[in-house]
């Protein structure tokens, strides 16, 4: 049960959500009780989503898994379809949470994961962004950190909002160990 209502949005909001995401899912829905906060969240999230240089499967990689690491379950129900369409395996997906030990990841994938769990865990360091760095410049350093964190932010509001599961992803496969 959603500790928050679902908001109306004001008309000018509404038609700008509804051009970036179509019926806008549940979180933006009770981010919705505050009007300015969700009108830049949108923005940032569809420049994070959509105005990025790294490949969105290695960022869908990053987001779920913060969302396990938080246990969130909303976080991990929504971005799994967007993984899967970005080209995620369902191996990948079946071993996130062993990725160190896994096959199933390259060696670029690997790094980007373990600044995932840094970023998500609150201390990224100095040997953490050492071998991250052998894989990425500074701009894909920044933009998958800014991924990590605001992903991590996402699942903190989530449950601090209590926003319950949309209905088209209801029945999602959890993997959150």
């Amino acid at each position: 049960m959603a500790r928050v209502p679902f908001a109306d949005f004001e008309p000018q909001l509404k038609k700008r959500l509804a051009e970036l995401w179509g019926t806008p899912p549940n979180l933006y829905r009770c981010l919705g009780n505050h009007p300015a906060l969700v009108a830049a969240w949108t923005e940032f999230s569809k420049m994070l989503r959509h105005e990025t240089r790294t490949p969105r499967a290695l960022r869908e990689l990053v987001i779920l898994r913060g969302g396990q690491l938080m246990g969130s379950e909303y976080e991990w129900a929504q971005h799994l379809p967007m993984a899967r369409k970005a080209g995620v395996r369902e191996a990948q997906l079946n071993s996130l949470a062993n990725w160190r030990t896994s096959s199933e990841f390259d060696e670029r994938e690997k790094a980007a994961l373990e600044l995932a769990e840094a970023v998500t865990n609150g201390r990224v360091s100095d040997e953490v962004y050492g071998r991250v760095g052998r894989h990425f410049d500074h701009h894909d350093y920044v933009e998958l950190a800014a991924v990590a964190a605001f992903y991590a932010m996402v699942g903190r509001m989530l449950d601090a909002m209590g926003v319950p599961l949309d209905e088209d992803v209801r029945n999602y496969q959890p993997r959150l160990k």
